[in-house]
């Protein structure tokens, strides 16, 4: 894996574009495995691809392929383009408040190394988990949200997350981050929440749900945006559920979900598989 390349492309949809991309990787050395695109319409719409490429015979440098790539093929097809390597992991933050299942998951997942990322530390507003945390060998940080509130909490939350963190994960965070607070990593926060919304609003929704008999339960992963639960899907999964089912059963079946779907959403975004386009995205799997 230290000698793969990924390459996303986002661009106006017009003939040539797969030739001269697949093209210009030959031209230079690089071996294509794996590629997959999707267009929104072959005739005036947006094309997407994913593709990663093999580089120990390439016959120039990093710098100098992207710099290349950029004005032979980029900017002929007005390419929105991000170019990443397998041996550069991403600095990834894990946020997490008392629930304990999301983050458990995945740094599971992580010390088996299906995360391919480096997991930097965990942020907690409460200290319950550090015992937890720290047995995987990960740096845990308690900022507690006191009387302040987040506006108090923050600034230290962001002096922990330093400038070179390329992932935020709110494993199940049960606090509201602002703003001025997400907008320096742009679409690199991902949420998990269940998908009872707006439906079951509030305090206790397994209870509201059962309550309402419901037969379907779910979870969603998605990109924050400073409009609370309204950013970019990226995975969602759902149960059916029966009358036996009790409040702790909807529960376990949710928080199941949940840790699951985070997992596959935090996996994806880590091997550059989501593309966000406007308030969707694409995802290559």
């Amino acid at each position: 894996m230290s000698h793969i390349a990924r390459l996303r492309i986002t661009c106006p949809d017009k003939p040539g574009i797969v030739a001269s991309v697949t093209g210009f990787l030959h031209a230079h050395g690089a071996n294509i495995i794996d590629l997959d695109q999707h267009s929104t319409d072959p005739e005036g719409g947006t094309f997407f691809m994913r593709l990663e490429f093999y580089t120990p015979y390439m016959d120039m440098s990093r710098a100098a392929f992207e710099t290349a790539f950029g004005e032979v093929v980029g900017a002929r097809f007005s390419m929105d383009w991000r170019l990443s390597y397998t041996d550069v992991p991403k600095r990834a933050v894990f946020l997490v408040s008392r629930h304990d299942h999301c983050l458990m998951e995945l740094l599971w997942r992580h010390a088996r190394g299906e995360l391919p990322c480096e997991v930097a530390r965990v942020i907690s507003n409460h200290e319950e988990l550090r015992g937890s945390v720290e047995g995987f060998g990960v740096p845990f940080s308690c900022v507690p949200v006191g009387d302040g509130g987040m506006a108090e909490a923050e600034p230290r939350m962001a002096e922990l997350l330093g400038e070179d963190t390329d992932l935020v994960v709110l494993a199940r965070y049960m606090r509201i981050l602002s703003a001025e607070f997400l907008r320096p990593y742009g679409q690199r926060v991902i949420n998990i929440h269940h998908s009872f919304l707006p439906a079951f609003v509030g305090a206790d929704p397994y209870r509201q749900a059962h309550e309402k008999g419901v037969k379907l339960i779910g979870a969603t992963a998605h990109y924050v945006t400073a409009e609370l639960d309204a950013g970019p899907i990226i995975e969602q999964d759902t149960a059916r559920v029966t009358h036996r089912f009790s409040v702790a059963d909807l529960k376990a079946t949710g928080s199941d979900l949940e840790r699951t779907v985070l997992a596959r959403a935090v996996q994806w975004h880590l091997e550059d598989r989501v593309i966000v386009f406007g308030n969707k995205t694409v995802v290559f799997r």
